[in-house]
């Protein structure tokens, strides 16, 4: 692939600090990235987005939370964009993203729809465990990005579900988790498959032998970044860990924010309506509370970031994703309501406080399901998290019953026919289309 001449914007010298307007983004990137709440681009963000937008191919060592899927996002949607586009209705996809995990997968997709969300580009998730009815359906309704695992991904291929004779860029996120987790001879498989003619992007924690050696037969003359790992832990942090049923969380959450009486205090979950529905929940209980998340408006986001920091507000309740450009001096509290999927996530989470010589609290609320995570997050510490005892006098336990509990006993549920148009689950499972702003 030829290399596109140097922009005029990139011959021009910055200070030590760049922002995202200087990248030459369009103005519908640049828009997603200031309604997140992006703000100072990271050093793999820095290295990456100009030349991934110039055409080159890439070789990059960058461990999870270090911004790296901004890095390919944000240029690979800016390059789809200034293509022809397709024609309305089936296309075949352009860009594929190839992850180790069904969790990772849903990450990526939704960074691509959060940053897509002002463009026409359609994302569709494709990984196992699930039906793959929906995801063939969305295939044959057409899609512009797939972001899949080798495994699932390689039966469609098989099948001929999907065609990726159109594919023109390749990105592989945390290829050093695919070769552990086993899944080179898959990789292989699919990149045998995939026209010749294409950009490719490698991301790896580290550059073993193995990923070097994949990266010999799939690069063609790559830029090689190395960035170091996100900031260490806040060493001012006094960590801590509260056993508590999934069930039991909101009350107990609730108990603490009043007994401790903090003025500030972050809580985050994993979700955009957990946000919203706990966010509304501590109103119930008598706690000033606001949530942001990536389906709030600026003007929203902004008016509850200000009520926040004049303590207006006690409690902002965040998801990762908006709350990595949030700057609050002197945040006495942060709190895991769930503990993060990527354990390097916690990292980020509690850098948000024991800041500037001040100490700091993190504390998380873990149930039975999570312990693993914990675990996971242990290690990336390199040290135990105390797990305290729960007082667990006044605080009043109201398990909210499942909703089937709720149906009276004697009304059978009502049989519904499926169909793919209809299907519009709230968040992402099996694979179903993810839209990036419009339908194209």
């Amino acid at each position: 692939m030829t290399l596109r001449p140097v922009p005029a914007w990139r011959e021009k010298r910055y200070g030590n600090h760049m922002s995202f307007d200087q990248f030459g983004l369009p103005a519908a990137l640049l828009r997603a990235v200031q309604e997140i709440g992006y703000t100072v681009p990271t050093p793999i963000q820095v290295a990456a987005i100009p030349a991934v937008h110039d055409g080159r191919d890439l070789l990059a060592a960058a461990q999870t939370g270090t911004g790296k899927t901004a890095a390919f996002a944000l240029p690979l949607l800016q390059r789809l964009d200034e293509e022809q586009p397709h024609p309305r209705g089936p296309r075949a996809p352009r860009l594929l993203v190839l992850v180790p995990t069904r969790e990772l997968a849903a990450q990526v997709g939704e960074s691509f729809e959060d940053f897509g969300r002002h463009l026409r580009q359609r994302t569709l998730l494709i990984f196992g465990g699930v039906s793959p009815r929906p995801q063939i359906d969305a295939l044959r309704q057409g899609v512009d990005i797939v972001v899949a695992t080798p495994g699932r991904l390689l039966d469609h291929i098989n099948e001929r579900a999907i065609d990726v004779s159109a594919v023109r860029y390749l990105v592989l996120d945390e290829a050093d988790r695919m070769l552990d987790m086993g899944f080179i001879r898959d990789i292989r498989r699919v990149l045998a498959t995939l026209p010749p003619q294409r950009q490719n992007l490698l991301f790896s924690a580290t550059f073993s032998d193995e990923i070097r050696t994949l990266a010999k037969g799939l690069l063609h003359d790559p830029l090689t970044v190395e960035v170091a790992p996100r900031n260490a832990p806040a060493e001012l942090v006094e960590h801590r860990v509260h056993l508590v049923e999934q069930g039991d969380k909101r009350a107990v959450l609730s108990h603490l924010l009043r007994e401790g009486a903090t003025p500030q205090t972050l809580v985050f979950t994993r979700t955009k309506h957990g946000a919203n529905r706990l966010a509304e929940q501590l109103e119930r209980d008598g706690i000033n509370c606001a949530a942001i998340h990536g389906n709030k408006s600026q003007s929203a986001r902004t008016r509850a970031l200000a009520d926040f920091k004049d303590y207006k507000v006690q409690v902002l309740v965040a998801t990762d994703i908006a709350a990595r450009g949030l700057d609050i001096s002197e945040l006495p509290q942060v709190v895991n309501y769930e503990l993060p999927h990527v354990p390097e996530d916690y990292v980020h989470r509690i850098g948000r406080t024991g800041r500037a010589g001040c100490t700091g609290q993190a504390l998380s609320l873990v149930s039975s399901d999570e312990r693993d995570r914990l675990r996971a997050i242990e290690r990336v510490l390199g040290r135990k998290i105390s797990v305290l005892p729960l007082d667990r006098s006044g605080i009043k336990f109201e398990r909210e019953q499942p909703q089937h509990a709720q149906r009276p006993q004697h009304a059978p549920r009502p049989q519904q026919s499926y169909h793919p148009r209809q299907h519009r689950p709230s968040r992402p499972s099996g694979g179903q289309r993810r839209w990036s702003g419009g339908r194209g």
